[in-house]
């Protein structure tokens, strides 16, 4: 028996990870396709004229089986990965891509679809029904639905081969951040490195039965070590290995890789008639063409660099006020930084961790979303999952209302990719007046704890720890009917408001007083701490700001070739980097072949969205905090005209009825410190 064909028993009808091996995916994978195949036979050879609920809601509501199947097989495959199921996923990414080209390239279908289209307007449909027609017809066109046949052919091919190289890209970076270690041996290598980070690395040194410390390039080790270690040497030895992942001369380089996805995805993009790819993919975006997305960063650069140039400046002459010879390398800037922000503010990592255990953050975020929404948590040790460190919880509304199911997984271990994201398992969508209600998963790579004191965060944890539980909330909160449309299914430079806005809580008093304390001495975090968390929330923002544009005009640099690109791939960066470059240039290093955002993820052409939001984000708590941060009338309209509206409206018209006015990018000049 596949337990991922049977009826789940489970708690919730959650996924059974117990029951769940590798060998079940594939055939799974298979019988599904071939019923959703037969539910859209369904539809197509219906004899009624189409209409929305015979063709657009009813396709919306097939391959309820193969989505949560491959939601499982592609969660996994990123949070516990190994190279059996990596294979697994190799194997069947083709298929599935397969099975979605033969349903957007069935004429049939399409026709029903087109003709729900063409008269949505005299149709008497909801603006939830519009806007899924409308996302419904795009996917279709952009599906190839509107090919030749032999274009038909080369869409196939290209789709396919996309598939399977975003997934090797992101398998090559998981490969060469493991591989790599810094293996110490002599206590003094350890100068300036905190004692929490010295026991971390001396327990992953026992575990790989080494003697002295092992250092990774994994965040809750390399981090520290580039603030702290004052060898610079060894600094250097871990940035060259960070920032050269998967441009080794070894199989796991990833510039064929990078170079063929640009490629196709152009070839692609051309095929349906579009001059690039980030033209093709930004039509439904709040900025909807290429040349919106330059204007925006462009804007933001001009705003940025002054005070980027005068963050630079303050570090160098820091860094040779303190008998920093010749000029400031990248490896240096974290060092020298963290202790020019001691100096200035008397604060860092070191002095805020203690205050921030893990056990006592994760109470008071699920807390703070009580306390604006009326939200309720509540552990359950039963739900399966799919490694012991995971935690459940049930997730209920003020009323008692079920809404959702969380998982939460901290830890870094080597099946992991880096980073920390939101997902899920289920969507939320209304069949037929039942509320089915979605199981959220927020990922992480965060601090273990160690044999002498609990997991205690980072600041920059903290905010990582709010960013993705704003996603959450966005997936636990939402009320629509169509599971196309619900909870982060919305406009990718939109998705990051709900994240990015919680984020501003980690900076206010009228928080941090109300949990924060030292976890050994139970003293709540003092005064002068908070203020200077605030204080030091816009050092070095010129820099942050003009870095994350950086990547912003690497992603649209990829995304806006016109013609194949045969260049040096270093060069192309390079040049594109170079006027938002502050450091001198270091052979060696490509930022393109591990950047997973656009390559492997679903950013390309998106990375903007990042800053886009910020002014989104910057606004709305500007709000919040005009009318009181914890107001529930502010947070009822969040959640109403926000959270709980996915993509069934117009972000900017969901925006607007919630704040009652356009955003401004003033708010986030302010906050910033860059007005």
């Amino acid at each position: 028996m596949n337990p991922l064909l049977q009826e789940w028993t489970t708690p919730f009808g959650t996924p059974p990870f117990h029951l769940i091996k590798t060998i079940h995916f594939k055939p799974a994978i298979e019988v599904a396709i071939e019923s959703t195949a037969e539910e859209i036979k369904l539809i197509t050879d219906n004899t009624e004229p189409p209409d929305f609920i015979n063709t657009i809601a009813a396709l919306d509501e097939t391959g309820e089986t193969l989505g949560r199947i491959t939601s499982i097989l592609f969660n996994l495959n990123s949070a516990e990965t190994n190279k059996d199921l990596q294979k697994v996923a190799q194997d069947v990414s083709p298929l599935i891509t397969r099975f979605s080209n033969d349903i957007t390239l069935n004429g049939k279908l399409f026709g029903r679809i087109k003709s729900v289209y063409d008269t949505m307007e005299t149709g008497g449909l909801s603006t939830e029904q519009k806007r899924l027609t409308e996302r419904r017809f795009r996917s279709f066109i952009l599906g190839g639905a509107s090919l030749k046949e032999e274009e038909r052919k080369r869409f196939r091919q290209i789709s396919e081969e996309l598939a399977t190289l975003s997934l090797k890209f992101e398998e090559n970076v998981l490969e060469e951040t493991n591989s790599f270690e810094l293996h110490i041996t002599n206590r003094d290598d350890l100068a300036g490195l905190p004692e929490s980070l010295i026991e971390m690395s001396s327990s992953e040194a026992e575990k790989r039965n080494k003697t002295g410390w092992v250092f990774t390039l994994h965040f809750p080790s390399y981090v520290p070590f580039m603030q702290y270690s004052e060898r610079r040497d060894l600094r250097e030895k871990m940035f060259m290995a960070y920032s050269s992942r998967a441009f080794n001369a070894n199989e796991f380089n990833n510039t064929l890789n990078a170079l063929k996805i640009a490629n196709l995805r152009l070839e692609l993009a051309r095929l349906l008639g579009f001059s690039n790819f980030a033209e093709m993919i930004l039509g439904d975006r709040m900025a909807d063409t290429p040349e919106k997305v330059e204007k925006f960063l462009n804007e933001l650069f001009i705003a940025s660099k002054p005070a980027a140039s005068r963050d630079f400046d303050k570090v160098r002459e820091f860094a040779e006020n303190n008998q920093h010879e010749g000029e400031l390398q990248r490896y240096d800037w974290a060092f020298y930084s963290e202790k020019l922000k001691k100096k200035l503010y008397d604060i860092d990592d070191e002095v805020l961790k203690p205050y921030f255990s893990l056990e006592k953050v994760e109470t008071s975020i699920l807390d703070l979303a009580t306390t604006l929404y009326g939200i309720k948590f509540v552990r359950n040790n039963t739900i399966p999952v799919y490694h012991p460190e995971v935690k459940t919880f049930e997730v209920y509304d003020v009323d008692g209302t079920f809404l959702a199911i969380l998982y939460i997984d901290y830890h870094s271990r080597p099946g992991k990719n880096g980073g920390a994201w939101m997902t899920s398992y289920r969507e939320q969508k209304n069949v037929n007046g039942i509320d089915v209600r979605p199981l959220i998963s927020i990922v992480a790579n965060f601090t273990r704890s160690s044999e002498t004191r609990p997991s205690l965060l980072s600041f920059i944890e903290l905010t990582t720890f709010l960013h993705e539980f704003g996603h959450s909330l966005h997936g636990m909160l939402t009320k629509c009917t169509y599971e196309s449309l619900s909870g982060t299914n919305v406009a990718r430079d939109f998705v990051e408001l709900p994240s990015q806005f919680m984020e501003n809580f980690a900076y206010e008093k009228e928080w941090l007083d109300t949990w924060a304390e030292h976890y050994l001495t139970g003293e709540k975090i003092p005064v002068e701490i908070i203020h200077k968390i605030k204080e030091a929330s816009t050092f070095n923002e010129g820099y942050s700001c003009i870095r994350q544009l950086s990547f912003g005009f690497l992603d649209m640099a990829w995304h806006t070739i016109t013609t194949p690109l045969e260049a040096n791939i270093s060069d192309f960066e390079s040049d594109i980097f170079a006027k938002t470059e502050l450091f001198p240039p270091i052979e060696g290093l490509n930022m393109s072949v591990s950047f997973g955002h656009i390559f492997g993820g679903g950013y390309a052409a998106g990375y903007y969205g990042y800053k886009w939001a910020e002014v989104l984000d910057a606004d709305a708590f500007s709000y919040f905090t005009e009318t009181g941060i914890f107001n529930r009338e502010t947070a009822a309209s969040f959640r109403k005209n926000i959270l709980e509206k996915g993509g069934t409206d117009k972000p900017q018209d969901l925006y607007v009825r919630f704040r009652g006015k356009e955003p401004l990018i003033d708010a986030l000049l302010k906050r910033s410190g860059l007005k």
